[in-house]
């Protein structure tokens, strides 16, 4: 039986941490050296661009110039953990924020990496549901993508934050908010060129879930990690990846505009009720009269009236977005004229 509330599993911690000081720091290893110079560090978008190479560096910092010492004495924040790597809160020296990325394990050349970022960071610049990437840095012994900050956190903060620890839930309208930028990032993402740039897919996110859409002051959100599944290695990433997902949703089309499709399907259906809901989908399809009608219940939110028939709506693009036939799946062209009709 459907139950109106799940409890979700935590996915994200907070610990307070500086990576020079304390021994129990994770990147307390990963103190200053100067072998690490030999590496590319890039500020992306407006901001002036420093490559260091081969150990031909700039030895002085100018102002909007990003150098390795700055980054790897700055305070951090671990924030998460995936199978590409830890997501951090960066303070920088000078007092700037911003979240990173500390790659795990690469498969691409350190030149290679940062030509992929800068392609990646110019496509970002083009849609406002994109989280933007600012910075790239590759050493020796770390790999670093800065991006925006937002204090808010993600998705799946908020959403489990009202569910383990009692926090004010996102209402309807915050979370078909969020709902429609995700779809509208999403869109961008596969409108790009399908132009395949040694097994670089810009027309496919790749990884699209509740813990990598960023939520602003505003409750407007934006999608991150845009093409990082792509940097790392595949074989690794989709066996952590596929033991966590439910089974609509396979590793062999995980890098495809489908697989992009699906994910999207079940972290709705996680935004509708709760982080059980996308490994029901059977039992859902089963009950569906009932839960339209109010026997069953379904939703982990209060929702009544002209917000419960858009909900209801919203479910039936999710179902239709988690079907297990890719082929059955509507395209992103599909859902947002959808998504438009529950906003009238």
């Amino acid at each position: 039986m459907l139950s109106r509330a799940f409890h979700g599993r935590k996915t994200n911690t907070r610990i307070k941490r500086n990576p020079i000081e304390g021994e129990n720091s994770d990147r307390s290893s990963l103190h200053y050296n100067p072998e690490d110079e030999e590496c590319i560090v890039g500020l992306t978008g407006e901001l002036p661009l420093i490559m260091c190479d081969g150990g031909s560096h700039t030895k002085t910092k100018s102002k909007g110039v990003l150098v390795l010492k700055e980054v790897m004495m700055g305070s951090v924040q671990m924030l998460g953990e995936s199978a590409i790597g830890i997501s951090e809160k960066v303070v920088l020296l000078d007092g700037m924020v911003y979240a990173s990325k500390r790659f795990k394990k690469l498969t691409v050349s350190k030149k290679e990496f940062g030509r992929r970022i800068e392609r990646i960071a110019s496509v970002s610049r083009g849609c406002e549901y994109l989280l933007q990437v600012r910075a790239y840095l590759y050493a020796k012994r770390i790999k670093i993508v800065l991006c925006d900050y937002y204090p808010m956190g993600s998705l799946a903060d908020l959403l489990n934050g009202a569910r383990d620890h009692g926090h004010t839930p996102l209402d309807w309208n915050q979370r078909l908010t969020v709902i429609f930028h995700v779809a509208k990032a999403i869109s961008y993402i596969h409108g790009q060129s399908p132009v395949h740039e040694k097994n670089f897919q810009l027309n496919v996110h790749g990884n699209i879930k509740a813990s990598n859409v960023l939520i602003k002051n505003n409750f407007s959100a934006c999608l991150s990690e845009y093409g990082f599944i792509q940097l790392t290695d595949p074989i690794e990433a989709v066996g952590v990846w596929q033991r966590k997902q439910p089974e609509t949703l396979n590793s062999t089309e995980k890098m495809s505009q489908k697989g992009d499709i699906c994910s999207f399907g079940l972290m709705v259906l996680d935004m509708l009720g709760g982080p059980e809901a996308p490994y029901q989908i059977h039992c859902i399809l089963e009950r569906k009269e009932e839960i339209k009608e109010g026997v069953a219940p379904f939703f982990e939110f209060i929702v009544e009236g002209k917000a419960r028939k858009q909900a209801l709506l919203v479910l039936d693009i999710a179902l239709s977005c988690a079907t297990r036939s890719p082929e059955a799946r509507p395209s992103i062209d599909q859902i947002l004229p959808s998504l438009h009709d529950v906003l009238i």
